[in-house]
């Protein structure tokens, strides 16, 4: 079954989400929309400081994206959302390094929802702590506190800090306080520093930032397109994904869609979805498709083994997974194929259309209605036994790989890399032409 699509229509912003595990180009692919002009605002609508999107750019510069949106080298400004879980010290480190890559006052260029909850040094410490009493049970956390943070939330809403706190130093001391003494209650001491370090850095990061309120997105919206910047990929979410290998977030349009609504602007974006020409994972959790010889065929730059995370694995194309993806999304308008590369360097990469479970043909996964954690977590377990069974070859050519993902995703691509210094991108506002612009710029491997 093919992921459904909408009609066109106007679609005068644009989401971005990934359609796999994450790591699949959504950072490059928000530098090339923003790097083509008129952007307001790159809006982040999940996710926190554990997001790695990469951006190399024509002349070599290359920088890590977290927090701040990826077309921040192009002088985009950012909105984090409230959606989002904002970690200061972690963005003080990454404006640092924006800086030294020519972005004078990277803080000028953000602005951050006062209701977005504040990941601390003792979500983190308390998510790592969680994380080794599993032992080989690992989820594979990325051992920033992002989860924890979405945790202690949803355990003691109305008591955890928010970005908003941060102008308020008495309160922002009772509610880190607060969230200190509980965790170390339930976990015991905490790997983190003094209460008052981290007010001083927290309070500085008031004063260097814009903090918003729900009136923000209307003004930019108001301005120009938005796009929407998600984080990880739809495979993790935290309802739809492989229970429990997945992320306390939700990574399908499902938040940008709100926004966009809030911002009277409901069914006015495109959903882009973002998926490489094979498939990878960062850690624990089913990849059917896993071969271990793809590993040294096809090396990655910037994603390797990580303590928390564990290693970085790579797949064929899963044709199923990434339906499965699109369905449950609500459907994409349009994707972005990148790494058309890798056929060429890569003889051997095919796409599996289906899997053999239990002695079964599964063309489809099925998808199902959010909160039902226990029926993710039997999909899993079907798909820890799962083997592929049924194949394509789509050869060297890219675009053939184009041509088939489309026809498998049922949604037209629309934009395409294909290494560092080689891209192709149509013109959003001209769907369903087959014809494309060549563009040169910031990589799209991710």
């Amino acid at each position: 079954m093919m992921g459904a699509t909408r009609a066109s229509g106007d679609r005068r912003h644009t989401l971005v989400a990934d359609l796999g595990f994450g790591d699949a180009g959504k950072g490059a692919t928000v530098d090339r929309l923003c790097r083509a002009g008129g952007v307001a605002a790159v809006v982040r609508f999940n996710g926190g400081a554990q997001a790695a999107h990469n951006v190399v750019t024509a002349d070599g510069r290359h920088h890590t994206f977290a927090q701040f949106g990826s077309g921040t080298l192009h002088g985009v400004p950012t909105q984090l959302s409230r959606f989002t879980a904002v970690d200061p010290l972690a963005l003080a480190a990454e404006a640092d390094h924006l800086r030294a890559l020519g972005v004078p006052d990277p803080y000028a260029l953000l602005a951050v929802d006062r209701d977005a909850p504040l990941t601390t040094p003792y979500h983190a410490a308390a998510g790592r702590l969680r994380e080794l009493a599993r032992g080989e049970a690992r989820h594979g956390s990325c051992g920033m506190g992002v989860g924890e943070t979405t945790r202690y939330t949803l355990a003691h809403a109305g008591d955890e800090p928010t970005a908003g706190d941060c102008a308020s130093r008495p309160r922002l001391l009772s509610r880190l306080r607060l969230l200190r003494d509980r965790l170390t209650d339930e976990l015991g001491p905490l790997a983190a520093p003094p209460v008052e370090a981290c007010a001083e850095a927290y309070t500085s990061f008031a004063r260097a930032v814009r903090l918003t309120d729900g009136t923000r997105l209307r003004e930019l919206a108001a301005r120009g397109p938005l796009v929407f910047e998600g984080a990880q990929g739809v495979l993790l979410d935290e309802w739809h994904g492989f229970h429990p290998y997945t992320t306390w977030s939700t990574t399908t349009f499902a938040n940008a869609e709100t926004l966009l609504a809030e911002a009277g602007a409901a069914g006015e974006g495109l959903r882009l979805g973002v998926v490489r020409t094979y498939t990878t994972r960062h850690g624990p959790g089913p990849l059917v498709t896993e071969d271990p010889e793809l590993t040294a065929a096809l090396p990655e730059p910037h994603n390797g083994h990580g303590r928390w995370q564990g290693a970085f694995r790579i797949g064929h194309f899963d044709a199923v997974a990434h339906t499965y993806a699109a369905e449950v999304c609500g459907g994409v308008d349009a994707l972005a194929v990148t790494h058309l590369d890798a056929p060429r360097r890569c003889r051997g990469l095919r796409i599996c259309r289906a899997y053999g479970i239990d002695g079964d043909l599964v063309e489809r996964l099925p998808a199902g209605p959010p909160g039902d954690l226990a029926r993710q977590a039997e999909l899993t377990g079907r798909l820890l036994r799962a083997a592929p069974a049924l194949w394509d070859t789509p050869g060297r050519d890219p675009r053939h790989w184009s041509e088939a993902i489309g026809s498998l995703l049922g949604a037209p691509v629309l934009l395409e890399s294909s290494g560092p210094a080689r891209q192709g991108v149509n013109d959003l506002r001209s769907m369903g032409k087959s014809k494309y612009v060549s563009g040169k710029g910031s990589a799209l491997s991710v």
